[in-house]
């Protein structure tokens, strides 16, 4: 997102480059005609990407809309801030891309975590299907992007606190995980039952350091289902009790550092204590995405990958281009060459 005063100035950005620059100016004369919301689309064909820098090419997709007066955006901007800063989560829907006839453009329709709901964007039916994808996104934070028909398209956008990575140990892992999921912009909190490995002085960027025995640390904090629990204390019986109290938890994604043989005997444990098995299948363990890691900041980087990927929806696997894209390559490089394709 790309905020664009009147004055010109500017906060965040659409990816930088030439793109970037005619959004700028699109919305500077928004602003200086008192003009409306507006969709545009680029398509970046192979000679203007190549000729703008854009060697990505594809096709980009905008969606411009200018606030005149506070008033036009209070109510819903003061609802979607507290939802960010703690009170109950909520979808915002709007329209992007409309003919006109199906529905107007900017027409907006606000989910609450009640169910209650403020403003609509067209007809009943296009609320219902604003309200499902809401229903969706809200409590995760997530974007989604629905297609009504061939003009007409719904943005929907989730608003919950930030992502929040809550570190269930203190010790040489749980500090280089907290350390760079604090660079990604987690919220990180802190749990140990000693003081000397839960403190503000170890974590000073920590929203809170808490101690208290592993038995019942979660009744110690708010854990939404925008948080991301990771496991990782001193030892097999402390790993016991933590999990055990994290899986009281709401959370998306609770991680359990470890082996084989030391989760089985876990999981072995709990299940005769009555938790499902259901649940131990949710439970992410051994954590982390298989890069052969060892050091502690090696195993920090198997453990954020595995969370970014739960929160992104991505698939953990390599991204490397299959044989097709480099003998597409080659054919095209013979052709410019003058050789003959095979």
């Amino acid at each position: 997102m790309l905020l664009v005063r009147e004055d010109g100035t500017a906060v965040g950005t659409l990816g930088g480059g030439c793109v970037e620059g005619d959004i700028w100016f699109a919305a500077r004369e928004i602003l200086r005609n008192q003009g409306g919301p507006e969709f545009k689309d680029y398509y970046l064909n192979e000679d203007i990407a190549a000729r703008d820098g854009l060697v990505c090419g594809g096709t980009m997709y905008f969606y411009l809309e200018p606030f005149w007066e506070t008033d036009d955006f209070s109510d819903i901007g003061s609802e979607l801030l507290g939802a960010y800063d703690g009170a109950e989560p909520a979808a915002l829907a709007t329209v992007v891309r409309s003919d006109g006839d199906t529905a107007r453009l900017g027409a907006k329709l606000l989910l609450r975590s009640d169910g209650s709901v403020a403003g609509g964007i067209g007809t009943a039916e296009l609320d219902e299907v604003a309200l499902e994808a809401a229903s969706r996104v809200a409590a995760v934070g997530a974007n989604q992007s629905v297609d009504i028909d061939d003009q007409t398209e719904l943005f929907i956008e989730g608003f919950t606190t930030p992502p929040t990575l809550v570190m269930v140990g203190g010790g040489h892992v749980g500090k280089a995980t907290a350390d760079l999921a604090h660079r990604l912009g987690y919220r990180v909190y802190i749990v140990d039952d000693r003081e000397d490995f839960s403190n503000a002085e170890r974590f000073p960027y920590a929203e809170e350091t808490i101690v208290t025995p592993y038995t019942n640390w979660a009744q110690h904090l708010d854990i939404n289902v925008n948080s991301f629990i990771v496991v990782a204390s001193r030892g097999h019986w402390f790993d016991d009790v933590a999990l055990e109290s994290a899986l009281t938890t709401k959370a998306r994604y609770v991680g359990l550092l470890g082996s084989r043989r030391k989760t089985l005997m876990i999981y072995q444990r709990l299940l005769q204590e009555g938790v499902s098995r259901e649940r131990l299948a949710e439970v992410r363990a051994p954590i982390g995405l298989d890069i052969g890691a060892l050091e502690p900041e090696e195993l920090a980087v198997s453990i954020m990958s595995e969370v970014i990927m739960a929160r992104r929806g991505g698939k953990g696997s390599p991204m490397t281009m299959d044989d097709w894209y480099l003998d597409r390559a080659e054919q095209r490089a013979n052709r410019a060459m003058g050789m003959p394709a095979d």
